[in-house]
């Protein structure tokens, strides 16, 4: 792994996490003590970002993290829900063997990660395998820009939904993997009226949980 691709994934990891505040500014000398490095690396690494919208960049005064609000959001889970609809349609009549063993594979693995969580708690290993998931479900749709357009929207995602589970001491009573195994049995039944329900009641649910966060947050500070 070069150095640009640490910087890059330290820098992901932390902005998609909150460990920067929304706005706040991404200064090279504090980003270097930081992450043990020098400034090309991290140069190359804040362009990437922007190019990922996780960082902005203006003219006489450097790198931002992205500003966060609840109208982006919004939007970028509009879109969201808008590609993996079709991508899921489309992998649901275009998938074969190899993608049904995928989804059995990757939804098996989230569920002995996410088993594992109450006595060894790592977020890092349970949204790979929750990524993983997602993304398989996806694979089979014969499309290589809409699954950019996933990971994209999945990263933005990712901004607000990451720090909402981390808040949360519960999940609202929800079973985040019973809905997850419902979504795989439609899919692999080739039900996809059922299986696009599904996946954008799924969705909806952890919408609902990261706009009460957004807007208790936003109370609070008012």
């Amino acid at each position: 792994m070069t150095l640009a691709q640490k910087a890059y994934n330290g820098l992901r990891q932390d902005i998609v996490r909150g460990a920067f505040d929304s706005g706040s500014p991404l200064r090279l000398a504090e980003l270097g003590e930081r992450y043990g490095m020098g400034f090309s690396p991290l140069r190359e690494a804040l362009n990437r970002l922007q190019a990922e919208r996780l960082v902005t960049s203006e003219s006489l005064r450097g790198f931002r993290v992205a500003p966060l609000s609840l109208a982006e959001f919004e939007d970028a889970l509009a879109m969201r829900l808008m590609i993996e609809t079709e991508a899921l349609r489309a992998a649901i009549r275009l998938g074969g063997d190899d993608w049904a063993a995928s989804i059995v594979s990757t939804l098996y693995a989230l569920k002995l990660q996410a088993d594992r969580q109450a006595a060894t708690p790592d977020i890092s290993e349970l949204e790979q395998r929750h990524h993983a998931f997602h993304r398989a479900l996806l694979a089979g749709c014969g499309s290589p820009w809409m699954l950019e357009f996933f990971e994209r929207l999945y990263t933005a995602n990712e901004r607000y939904r990451i720090p909402a589970l981390l808040a949360s001491d519960g999940r609202g009573g929800r079973d985040i993997q019973a809905e997850h195994s419902a979504l795989a049995e439609a899919v692999l039944a080739r039900d996809t009226e059922k299986a696009l329900a599904l996946l954008v009641a799924h969705y909806q649910r952890t919408a609902e949980v990261i706009r009460g966060k957004m807007a208790a947050k936003e109370k609070h500070g008012a």
